[in-house]
């Protein structure tokens, strides 16, 4: 390497140095989590309603591959991602018959993620949920695990909202309700979506990502493998 290049090559470590000293820095005023996979264990027991119900109509598919295909998404893109697989059109009633089924698995199976509830029962900075879900899936899931009493009339609902992750509106909304400026706002994602959103708002992203970083995860983010690890970051 010659001296150019490695001044050049100096030059971009201190500038990513100086943009993580001054995201550090930066006061917290809100945190904004997602939910799906980043407070609730849902995403594979959704993944599994998904697959028994597809099936009934010759649509077939594994749950790695509605996980890696689906997650973090909203479920008008799943049916007709289906449909095509399936080559004919799936009834109206599909979305809300597979919610229904979901649902079933939800009460009789759904966890929060480990330290989830330990998390906002310690958090002292404001927060909220944000989610592409409808809201009465976001208050099942988070009644079943005991979280919905942290987040009483801060749940906001991209079928409320008419905006979906990857598109930044939702965690906007979000922040102005909350009466908080993007940029002193933190996301809890666990999808590239949602990652996506958080980054495009302005946000400061922190990505739960327990195994495998997932392919296409914004460079930007900070990676977590477990909620525990925020209790630092956000108590500084």
């Amino acid at each position: 390497m010659s001296s150019k290049q490695m001044s050049s090559a100096t030059s971009i470590d201190r500038d990513a140095n100086v943009l993580e000293s001054a995201l550090r820095s930066t006061e917290i005023d809100l945190v904004i989590f997602d939910s799906d996979g980043t407070l609730v264990d849902s995403e594979l027991l959704a993944a599994e309603a998904m697959v028994e119900y597809a099936a009934e109509f010759n649509v077939a598919m594994t749950v790695p591959e509605i996980m890696e295909r689906f997650k973090g998404g909203k479920m008008a893109d799943w049916v007709l991602a289906m449909e095509e697989l399936g080559g004919a059109a799936l009834p109206a009633s599909f979305s809300t018959m597979l919610r229904e089924r979901t649902a079933v698995l939800f009460r009789e199976r759904l966890q929060p993620i480990e330290g989830a509830l330990e998390l906002v029962r310690a958090l002292h900075i404001p927060f909220c949920l944000a989610s592409n879900g409808p809201r009465e899936k976001i208050e099942l899931c988070l009644g079943v695990t005991g979280l919905l009493p942290y987040f009483e009339g801060r749940i906001f609902s991209a079928y409320e909202v008419g905006v979906w992750k990857p598109e930044p509106g939702l965690f906007l909304h979000a922040a102005e309700r909350m009466a908080c400026a993007p940029a002193r706002c933190v996301v809890v994602e666990d999808s590239v979506p949602g990652a996506t959103a958080g980054v495009a708002a302005g946000m400061r992203v922190f990505a739960l990502q327990t195994g495998e970083v997932e392919p296409g995860m914004p460079t930007q983010v900070t990676v977590i493998k477990r909620l525990a690890e925020l209790h630092d970051h956000f108590s500084r």
